[in-house]
């Protein structure tokens, strides 16, 4: 399924210059993608469509994204605790911590995955959760968050 997200984010530019998901399907079949993959994400990009849809930002230069009080806090439930997996709700908090990931936007991320298969979701197919909620917001996150979201971080050695 991750497969499919990966190439429906490289080739529409944003959620609204996405095909409708019946024309959408017939592409990624055209591509090569397997039918089981592309229902998979056919369905995950739906409720993705719906989530997103039913969600305001405050996108305006006085009011940032995160309009939550400095002093709350997300308890996540056991089975998000089970499912998204501590290297996960790390990366969730890291994004949060660092600004990048208002709650209105976590919410989305946290909904997505929980949807996604994999137990737990691995931290890059959940890298590829939070580029595709960017996505279907029409925003783009900033360039350090962008490199971080798609670069190989296993390369990379510890100091």
């Amino acid at each position: 399924m991750f497969e499919v997200l990966v190439f429906v984010y490289e080739n529409y530019w944003r959620g609204d210059a996405c095909p409708e998901l019946e024309l959408l399907g017939r592409k990624l079949s055209a591509q090569g993608f397997e039918p089981e993959e592309i229902q998979q994400a056919l369905v995950w990009l739906d409720g993705l469509h719906l989530v997103a849809h039913g969600t305001e930002l405050d996108t305006t230069a006085s009011a940032p994204l995160s309009s939550a009080s400095v002093h709350s806090m997300r308890i996540y439930s056991v089975a998000e605790q089970d499912h998204l997996g501590s290297q996960c709700l790390g990366f969730i908090s890291f994004l949060e911590s660092a600004g990048v990931l208002p709650p209105a936007l976590r919410e989305i991320v946290v909904d997505r995955a929980m949807a996604a298969p994999g137990d737990p979701v691995s931290v890059d197919d959940l890298k590829i959760i939070v580029l595709m909620v960017y996505w279907s917001m029409g925003q783009e996150p900033d360039a350090l968050v962008l490199d971080e979201l798609c670069e190989d971080t296993s390369s990379r050695l510890p100091h």
